[in-house]
Formats: structure tokens, sequence, C-alpha cells
């Protein structure tokens, strides 16, 4: 069975005018950092969350990279639409791109997702996908390489093992799971070395 991808566009085609949606499936769920109207539980079909980004800034260090989540292609992302009233449009959009385009390892895109409250409508949010062209593209790797990343990881914005296992339970309060984490964070607490 084949899902069709709902076309993605520019932030600069969206109406300036109109309040903005921002979906946040990472650290964005649980420190947005931006004012915010309302936030609703959302959900994103064409990508999936992945931790598929070194992280050479935010949760580690060139010479030591951690891992950071992107959303990658395929499958569906359970996250948090965040409605963002049209006056703080700009300011929201310019702290986003200060906060998640320091290398340029996001693509910023406008994107379909489907809002899960009473009237399941469906709004175009700006969403961060990761570019499978960028350097930091770490594509799919085994929960083991997951491990040793978070566990080596620290940046400006502290270590990674904090930000995996702040985004578990931010999804656990929406209600989910996301096994691959689950299971990584249940290893990140026991800090249980995988045999390879």
């Amino acid at each position: 069975m084949s899902v069709e991808i709902p076309s993605e566009t520019e932030l600069s085609e969206a109406d300036p005018k109109a309040d903005l949606w921002v979906f946040g499936y990472g650290s964005l769920m649980w420190r947005p950092g931006f004012e915010f109207v309302e936030q609703v539980p959302a959900r994103l079909i064409g990508e999936h969350r992945a931790l598929c980004v070194y992280s050479f800034d935010h949760r580690g260090t060139p010479e030591k990279p951690g891992l950071v989540l992107g959303l990658d292609r395929g499958g569906a992302c359970r996250g948090i639409a965040f409605r963002v009233a049209a006056a703080r449009r700009r300011d929201t959009v310019d702290y986003l791109r200060s906060r998640e385009q320091t290398t340029h390892v996001y693509r910023e895109v406008m994107r379909s997702v489907w809002l899960e409250n009473e009237a399941r409508q469906r709004v175009s949010a700006l969403a961060y996908v990761v570019d499978r062209g960028h350097i930091q593209y770490a594509g799919r790797l085994s929960l083991g390489e997951q491990l040793r990343y978070v566990q080596q990881g620290h940046g400006r914005s502290g270590n990674n093992r904090d930000y995996v296992l702040s985004t578990v339970k931010s999804i656990e309060a929406q209600g989910f799971r996301d096994p691959q984490l689950h299971q990584l964070a249940l290893m990140l607490h026991d800090d249980t070395p995988l045999h390879r």
C-alpha cells in the first residue's frame, strides 16, 4: 500500500498575515522557546522521527558528535503543533532559524499536519526536515551506534542523554510511545553498553 506524501511548500509561499503553525517532534515539544496561542497533538504523514543527525553544536562537537532527531522520509510522526499569532510570526521564524539552522542540516518547509483535536483538521505547519545530502546526516544507525553517540555527546545546549530522555518523557506525556527511542532510553537509564 502506498501512502501519498503531502506536498511541501516554502515558508515564503505562506500567507505572512496568517497565524503560523509549527510542528515539534523533538526538543520543540518540551522546550519550544517561543510564544504560542495553543498547542495541539498532531500527526505528520510522510516522514518519521529518527536519531539521524550528527550534532556538532547543540548536543555534541565536530570532534565528538552527539545525535539529535530529524524528520526522515517514510512513515509518520506524532508530535505537537503550536499555533503562533500572526503578530509573532516573524520573531518566531527568526528564533527557530537561529536555533534549528546553525549548520543548515534541516530543510525549512511547510508541511500538512493533521491536528488530533475534535475538529481533526489539516493545517500547514512549519517543519524542519533533515537534508539527506548534508554531511551531518547519519542515516539509519544501529541501536548500539546510537547509544555510543548519545553517551559521548555534549554541546552548548547540554548533554545528549538529557535530550533523549526529555524527548521520551514528552512523548509519554502525549500518551504514545516511540519504540526505538524508548528502547534507547532504557539503555541510557541502565547505562548498559550493547554488545556488537
